[in-house]
């Protein structure tokens, strides 16, 4: 028997809604713990389409239909460091697109080690095929009437067409 303690990995993000890119780091980060917990939190300032209920639901049916057996969804509106102590987390696991992700989040990385050295932050690339993926931009293309089925799942985007259709398309298409 191992002396060995669980390795627990958060991922955390909005995941308004969740993306292919983001499903591409959920498949990978889980490969490096023993247990993922994807942590949907609230930010207001990114306007969300979805409730944080609707997207803690969302992000739990995509976890299961890619079958990623060691990762959990919990929601949360703390800071982030805090919310990884509760939940016994050694790795934060954060996924890079562009310099510009990069500068964010070596910059949130120093904080949080500021804030709590013994927990590290794991940068997993995004897969060259996803890398130009965003939530904002998949939310922005759907409220002007564009197909954003190359970048989310069949149901995700079923999703987002519902909450355009009660919203009402923008533009003039």
């Amino acid at each position: 028997m191992s002396d060995r303690h669980e390795q627990v990995g958060i991922y955390p993000g909005t995941f308004d809604p969740i993306t292919l890119g983001h499903c591409d780091i959920i498949r990978r980060g889980a490969k490096l713990v023993d247990r993922l917990i994807i942590g949907v939190t609230t930010n207001p300032s990114k306007n969300p389409m979805f409730s944080p209920e609707e997207r803690m639901a969302m992000v739990e049916r995509e976890v299961a239909a890619m079958g990623v057996q060691n990762a959990e969804v919990v929601g949360f509106n703390a800071l982030l460091m805090r919310f990884a102590e509760k939940q016994g987390a050694q790795v934060i696991v954060r996924g890079l697109r562009a310099v510009a992700d990069f500068e964010y989040e070596y910059q949130m990385a120093g904080m949080n080690q500021q804030l709590n050295d013994d927990i590290e932050t794991v940068f997993l690339m995004a897969d060259v095929s996803l890398q130009p993926i965003a939530s904002k931009l998949v939310k922005e293309i759907a409220q002007f009437g564009g197909d954003i089925s190359p970048f989310v799942s069949p149901a995700v985007k079923d999703d987002v067409v519902a909450r355009v259709a009660q919203q009402g398309l923008k533009g003039d298409y």
